[in-house]
């Protein structure tokens, strides 16, 4: 697995990147065998230091833990521990869908998408005219594109979406329904709770 190690106007050692790689190689060969790669981030805010980990573990699928200490190795084993908690919490799953998961996504294409991030518009910017078309009132109301990454989608059970949800720490998961062929999405919800929406749904 290829980890990457960075720290955001602070220098890392070498016993500490040397620490994060082989923890991280453990955890990655213990629960999911070939990991592809792992970004870690470290940064100090005031008088603590921060820890931000991304791992991907196969086509669309990424786990992510956060930490904060008062040092830089405490932060790491924070956002590790977040990680193994959501692990042992899924293992079960993870150990008899995760193979299988890595495995679809080399045998069943995936659908290319592109997701973008948009700066949304000031107070003192130009409102849209009244009976805009929906693209330009977009491009009004959200002035800029700040950000434009490429993106996949895969065909999941709603089980599976909700798990790599959950992984990866995110709000919410647009993917293929592998039951129906259509587009699903699951979402947290403010309440805790999982939405879950399927146009195929009568």
């Amino acid at each position: 697995m290829h980890i990457t190690v960075s720290g955001k106007q602070l220098e890392l050692s070498d016993s500490l990147r040397h620490r994060v790689s082989t923890m991280l190689d453990t955890i990655a060969r213990k629960y999911f065998g070939d990991a592809l790669e792992a970004n870690v981030t470290f940064s100090r805010a005031r008088s603590f230091f921060t820890c931000d980990i991304n791992m991907h573990a196969g086509r669309g699928l990424t786990l992510r833990g956060e930490g904060e200490a008062a040092d830089a190795n405490s932060a790491f084993d924070d956002a590790a521990e977040h990680i193994a908690k959501r692990l042992r919490r899924y293992r079960r799953r993870v150990n008899e869908h995760a193979r299988d998961l890595a495995g679809r996504d080399e045998r069943e294409p995936v659908e290319p998408a592109q997701h973008y991030i948009l700066r949304q518009q000031d107070e003192h910017d130009e409102p849209a005219e009244e009976g805009a078309q929906d693209a330009e009132a977009v491009q009004t109301h959200f002035a800029t594109v700040i950000a434009e990454n490429p993106a996949v989608i895969v065909r999941l059970t709603v089980c599976e979406a909700v798990m790599r949800m959950d992984l990866a720490d995110q709000p919410v998961v647009m993917f293929r329904n592998s039951v129906t062929g259509q587009f699903n999405v699951v979402y947290r919800r403010q309440d805790g709770h999982i939405g879950w929406i399927d146009p195929a749904a009568d």
